[in-house]
């Protein structure tokens, strides 16, 4: 758990611990001589990556960004993705209990960015957090539903049709601010919806930019993963946002970095690079 302030907000960085993912299917067409210099993988060509949560403190209103993996993955996808299921006890050692979170924002629907979107109650699904109301794109809830056979496999409805069905979740048309000083943006590439969260207070800006830029080793304009559906669209998308993030100086929170929670950027000739402290 990582905490510091932006502006009059308080940011603090949870995790619901880290899993396994191909290397290959991380960086897609980029050999694996040049993305292993930055990223080691085990013997079985794994990455291990951080499912990381961001807590937004407005003092009027506590947001939760990204909600995990959770704990109600199938069987045999548990034991693939080393199901670690530890956000809930992590906000607990925090301090956070779950009826404090009033806003959850899911920046698209995989089942490792909204797994504890809801929870397993005898022979119900239910809001993990029954006081909060839920936001995502509309259309990354469409093409969720039609379960493609390329990513159906991503897409798991318990952690969202529930709430869709109570109206406890809601669906989003493009770009909107969610409560004063938090919006989302929409950056089409890994899916076609996904929505980074952008943070203002006090002449400070922060971005959670979710699988757009899932780790620090995914900076390079064309390292871009396998998983995304419209990869060219990804580097418009990241070209999009590095003309405000780094000419603005946002701080970056990244979903998917085991080591870098958040950090700013600076351009270094063509290439942008964690800016050092």
């Amino acid at each position: 758990m990582q905490q510091r302030t932006l502006g009059d907000f308080q940011l603090t960085h949870f995790t619901d611990g880290n899993y396994f993912l191909d290397g290959g299917a991380f960086f897609g067409v980029v050999p694996k001589v040049l993305w292993e210099r930055k990223l080691q993988a085990d013997a079985s060509n794994r990455i291990s990556a951080a499912m990381n949560s961001l807590l937004v403190r407005t003092g009027r209103h506590t947001v939760l960004i990204e909600t995990g993996m959770g704990n109600k993955l199938p069987e045999k996808m548990a034991r693939i993705y080393a199901q670690p299921a530890g956000l809930l006890d992590n906000l607990a050692a925090g301090g956070l209990r779950t009826e404090e979170v009033d806003v959850v924002i899911n920046t698209h629907l995989h089942f490792d960015h909204c797994g504890w979107n809801t929870v397993r109650k005898d022979d119900k699904v239910v809001a993990t957090f029954s006081n909060a109301t839920y936001y995502v794109q509309e259309g990354e809830w469409q093409y969720a539903r039609e379960q493609r056979e390329r990513d159906r496999v991503s897409y798991i409805s318990d952690n969202y049709d529930p709430l869709v069905s109570s109206g406890q979740m809601q669906l989003l048309r493009g770009n909107a601010e969610i409560v004063p000083g938090i919006s989302v943006r929409v950056f089409p590439g890994h899916t076609r919806h996904m929505q980074a969260v952008i943070v203002r207070s006090g002449g400070d800006t922060a971005c959670y930019i979710s699988d757009l830029i899932p780790t620090t080793a995914h900076l390079d304009l064309t390292w871009v993963m396998a998983f995304d559906l419209f990869p060219l669209e990804t580097i418009e998308s990241r070209k999009e946002f590095y003309k405000s993030a780094v000419a603005e100086d946002w701080l970056v929170a990244f979903t998917h970095d085991p080591n870098i929670a958040w950090t700013h950027l600076a351009l270094q000739g063509d290439k942008v690079l964690p800016r050092q402290p």
